[in-house]
């Protein structure tokens, strides 16, 4: 659907993912725990499943679009921009990245093609980036490519015994368009 770069491809889900899905969260789980609350209801190959079938209902409504990420043909993460709030043209994005794929420009390029079809093709106004505090990787993202930190939202999410700050980052699209000259 989506190509950020000459090695990446994003697109959605299809049942036939489920199975290598689930292999890439498994081989990254303790990893991917630092940061993300929804492991635990990660646990089997139709886990992933449910997980493509609900994000592709979501797509087709037009409430979310989730896109899995491929590197050479690798599956190594997920993107999406979910709570799209269609009467006031702003989402919120999403993403992870398996350990082993970090440090290559996947993501940051993953996002930048995002946020572009974003303000381009659906035409909305708003992004938002949160995320934790000790997620410095996720923040260089977000600040790499222009987001502005507006906030820090104290105990906004409960990560399996302990809640943490989330950091609330934006990007507007005329500001978007003047920086990537679109």
């Amino acid at each position: 659907m989506l190509s950020p770069a000459p090695d990446i491809e994003l697109r959605p889900f299809k049942d036939r993912d489920a199975p290598e899905l689930y292999r890439r969260i498994e081989a990254n789980r303790s990893y991917l725990r630092k940061w993300l609350p929804w492991l635990d209801a990660q646990r089997t190959v139709e886990n992933s499943l449910d997980f493509i079938r609900a994000t592709g209902a979501q797509n087709d409504r037009k409430e979310a679009l989730t896109l899995g990420i491929w590197w050479r043909r690798e599956l190594c993460g997920v993107i999406s921009m979910h709570r799209i709030d269609w009467p006031n043209r702003a989402a919120m994005i999403g993403y992870w990245l398996s350990e082993d794929h970090q440090g290559k420009g996947i993501m940051t390029d993953s996002c930048r093609a995002l946020v572009t079809y974003a303000f381009t093709s659906l035409r909305l106004h708003r992004i938002e980036i949160r995320c934790a505090t000790g997620n410095s990787r996720s923040q260089a993202i977000a600040e790499r490519l222009g987001f502005v930190k507006e906030a820090v939202l104290r105990d906004a999410e409960w990560l399996y015994d302990h809640f943490v700050d989330l950091i609330v980052y934006s990007m507007l699209a005329p500001h978007w368009k003047e920086l990537h000259h679109l």
